[in-house]
């Protein structure tokens, strides 16, 4: 009457109908009438127990117990045993009931709730469901229930992900449920404890459309409304919560108009029982859907009895003979009960070989309130129908798992329009510059640069700007069985660009390096520049850059690979994940290959900018521009350094790697153009030094440039030889000098009597030693005038410095002093 399951309320009330109507029929048990004694076990087996040996120890005999809970009935069926009592329960569902050894007369008309398994089962497999969750009161009804359903949904493949359970508190329950993702969730328990649940469920947000939850159906049609002071929701928090949910119902009530055993059809039935209940509210009153099985368990009883009324008398036996220790008059009660089979208001009644009720299961879904019948399972046979105008609510069950839908990332079309446009632009002045240095390649000052080196730079330039379309190509441009070709576009193209431009700088200020920082003796030998030894050089560092990708293409080729985010949910109320995914070139040792190749060209990069640092102070003509090559040098190592490391931590962001590696080759480019190739154009526009004017350069030919060089020569051996000259003076002047401060010294030493005699006498004359003269340097005419006079005497020390210093520095004539500087 009252706890986890009041079935009692509808039940008692249609258990006394079906009595007063046994008792007043003439044909069943004549000379006897049945009476009914009840108690409120409130679900409870201690409860049960005590009340169990007060109806045992007390008058009269009791021939059957119909115990209506299964916890009730699962200690009433194991001790009736001992009494010989045969126990027949209307509203017991637990499954391990079901077990003839443990329970040797049990009975029930309520079918087993493993009954509604195979439904459950049939329902999962219809919508495709490969993954459940259970949670569970702990009792042995639930228990047993829940390990039947694992060895059915195993049997069909599908898998129990999420298992949880709880005693009073579902609350924790809950919450794991909610953490590990559960999506299609079989609940087992009481009505009082559904409502705990579900208002857990309300907290947790574990509803809507993302969720499906199974149910038992024999609850009251509105449990979720009724008021109950253990939780703290209110009804329309509970009423949004439960919309939605499955039951699966065994069928109480025979869906056909047929009359029975007790000669009422189950809608005369109904009509009778609200009769009987005095308008109470059926939603409101429990155990109104099982008062058929109530009823026909009566009947049940009743008809055994009458059947066992026959073969007792002629064994010389009555029922009034039955007693606790009389087991033939229980043998022939259980024979009667195992055999029995009618039409009730419930349905055919006939009990299996467990003593089980076996019936249709009817699937129900709660919409807008109210539950509404969507189909019916025969699992004798298998079959499930459905019904045409109630249907499943919303647009579809939904999935056991958040659907995911792959997405990939491409690259910004706005992004890789902008820099394409600026890579174009950059192609195009490439093309300006090598053509400018083709066609002036006969011009000198052009020549003196080393005109092939820069050809060199500005292919490679633009093989580099080439690299950036590839970069910037992805799935949304090309097929995936394409995107192979395109990573090898990106490799080979940046490689032989980056080896073609840097390494014909690098060169130059190699060779300049190498000679102007050699000793002398050495320098002399190879100031000859012989331009096949420079691209020579540059075909070296192009060849290692080609045979190195040859073999990483062969060895380890780049293939397409598909980088995974983490998923994202989309905004609304749908049951969908989002699964970035970036497409990538990339190898099975990609790290390796990257640290051989960043490695080398850091080397290189590293060379080129100690190189230049030294040989920024040097002055030739063989290459005039290496001071412009230094600073590129600068900017490219700079640019490369920092984009190599960048790039492969934004590797995971397309447009950010993207725009930063294509920026830092457009930079690098357009840098290493302008401060190669502009300054040259400038000098040649602003002093008019173009090949059209120079047509003694093209008459001439090479024998201009093998004179000039002849001349430098020449001029550089005299230079040796006047800077020996003026050694020579300098080490004359220091003579002299140590001369002066010997006189100076014997001067003071004399007396002042010396003094005073001194100033009577004629005047001392000191002639120095005539200094030698000097010599004009070998090949030059000597100068016009006078040597300087040697004084004919000292006055001061002064004098005689100023004399010497002008012997040691103005006997060099003013036209030489330009080829002195040089």
């Amino acid at each position: 009457m009252s706890g986890g399951w009041p079935g009692g309320q509808a039940c008692l009330p249609a258990a006394q109908m079906a009595l007063d109507l046994v008792n007043n029929r003439s044909d069943i048990l004549p000379d006897y009438e049945l009476e009914l004694i009840h108690y409120d076990s409130k679900c409870d087996p201690g409860e049960a127990t005590k009340l169990l040996y007060d109806l045992l120890y007390t008058e009269p005999i009791k021939v059957v117990l119909m115990p209506g809970c299964s916890s009730v009935s699962t200690l009433v069926a194991e001790a009736a045993r001992m009494w010989n009592l045969i126990v027949l329960s209307y509203g017991s569902s637990s499954p391990a009931l079901s077990n003839r050894q443990r329970f040797p007369t049990f009975f029930r008309t309520h079918p087993s709730a493993t009954l509604h398994n195979p439904t459950r089962v049939q329902l999962f497999n219809k919508w495709k469901w490969t993954k459940i969750a259970t949670i569970q009161q702990t009792t042995e009804v639930f228990t047993s229930t829940l390990d039947d359903l694992e060895e059915r949904v195993k049997e069909a493949g599908i898998d129990i992900s999420v298992r949880q359970s709880f005693l009073t508190d579902p609350a924790v329950a809950v919450k794991n449920l909610k953490r590990q993702d559960a999506r299609i969730i079989v609940g087992l328990f009481y009505e009082t404890e559904a409502r705990k649940v579900f208002c857990e469920v309300y907290k947790e947000k574990l509803f809507g459309k993302k969720y499906v939850w199974f149910l038992i159906g024999w609850y009251a049609d509105n449990w979720f409304k009724i008021k109950d002071p253990s939780i703290n929701c209110t009804v329309e928090q509970m009423t949004e919560a439960v919309e939605g949910h499955v039951t699966t119902e065994i069928v109480m009530l025979n869906p056909e108009t047929v009359r029975g055993a007790s000669n009422l059809t189950s809608q005369e039935f109904l009509a009778q029982l609200m009769s009987k209940l005095g308008g109470k509210n059926p939603e409101e009153t429990g155990g109104f859907q099982e008062a058929p099985l109530a009823y026909d368990a009566v009947w049940a009883l009743a008809l055994a009895l009458n059947k066992t009324v026959g073969p007792l008398k002629a064994k010389g036996h009555c029922l009034e003979d039955f007693n606790y220790n009389n087991r033939d008059i229980t043998a022939e009660i259980y024979r009667a009960m195992n055999t029995s089979s009618f039409e009730g208001v419930s349905g055919h009644v006939v009990f299996d070989a467990q003593g089980s009720r076996m019936a249709w299961t009817l699937i129900e879904q709660l919409q807008g309130g109210s539950y509404k019948k969507i189909g019916y399972y025969d699992s004798t046979k298998g079959n499930l129908s459905w019904y045409g105008n109630d249907k499943w609510i919303g647009p579809g069950p939904p999935a056991d798992q958040t659907m995911v839908i792959e997405e990939f990332r491409f690259l910004s079309q706005k992004l890789f329009a902008s820099v394409s446009v600026f890579a174009g632009l950059g192609i195009l002045l490439g093309i300006l510059c090598l053509t400018f240095n083709i066609y002036n390649s006969n011009v000198r000052y052009i020549q003196n640069s080393q005109p092939y080196l820069n050809n060199m730079t500005a292919v490679g330039c633009m093989m580099a700007l080439a690299a950036v379309f590839p970069l910037g190509i992805d799935g949304l441009h090309v097929q995936r069985k394409q995107f192979p070709v395109v990573c090898q576009f990106r490799l080979w193209l940046l490689g032989l660009g980056f080896s073609l431009a840097y390494g014909s700088m690098f060169t130059k200020i190699w060779w300049v390096h190498t000679v102007f920082t050699k000793k002398e003796e050495k320098k002399d030998k190879r100031k000859h520049l012989e331009p096949w030894k420079l691209y020579a050089t540059v075909g070296v560092l192009l060849g290692i850059d080609f045979l190195s990708l040859m073999i990483w293409q062969i060895v380890d080729p780049l293939q397409i690979t598909v980088e995974k985010f983490t998923r994202e949910a989309p905004k609304g109320d749908l049951d969908v994940l989002v699964q970035p995914l970036l497409e990538h070139c990339s190898s099975e040792k990609m790290n390796t290959w990257l640290g051989v190749v960043y490695g080398y060209k850091g080397l290189l990069l590293l060379l080129g900018i100690f190189l230049a640092y030294e040989t920024k102070s040097v002055s030739t003509e063989k290459i005039n521009d290496h001071r412009a090559v230094g600073m590129a040098i600068y900017n490219v190592a700079v640019l490369c350094m920092i984009t190599a490391p960048v790039t492969m931590i934004l590797s995971s962001q397309q447009d950010a790697s993207f725009a930063f590696a294509s920026l830092a080759i457009i930079f690098s480019v357009y840098i290493t153009l302008v401060v190669l190739f502009v300054p040259k154009m400038r000098r040649l526009i602003t002093r008019g030094e173009w090949q059209s004017d120079a047509q003694e350069t093209t008459k001439t030919g090479s024998s201009t440039n093998n004179n000039d060089e002849e001349k430098s020569r020449q001029l550089e051996k005299e230079n040796k030889e006047l800077q020996k000259i003026i050694q020579e003076k300098e080490e004359r002047v220091s003579e002299l000098r140590n001369q002066l401060s010997e006189r100076q010294a014997l001067r003071s030493r004399r007396t002042a009597s010396t003094i005073s005699h001194q100033n009577h006498s004629p005047p001392l004359a000191i002639i120095p030693t005539d200094p030698r003269p000097l010599a004009p340097p070998p090949g030059y005419p000597a100068p016009l005038s006078e040597p300087h006079p040697t004084p004919p005497s000292f006055t001061n020390a002064s004098s005689f410095y100023q004399a010497d210093s002008k012997i040691s520095r103005n006997n060099c004539h003013t036209s030489r002093l330009q080829m002195l500087y040089k």
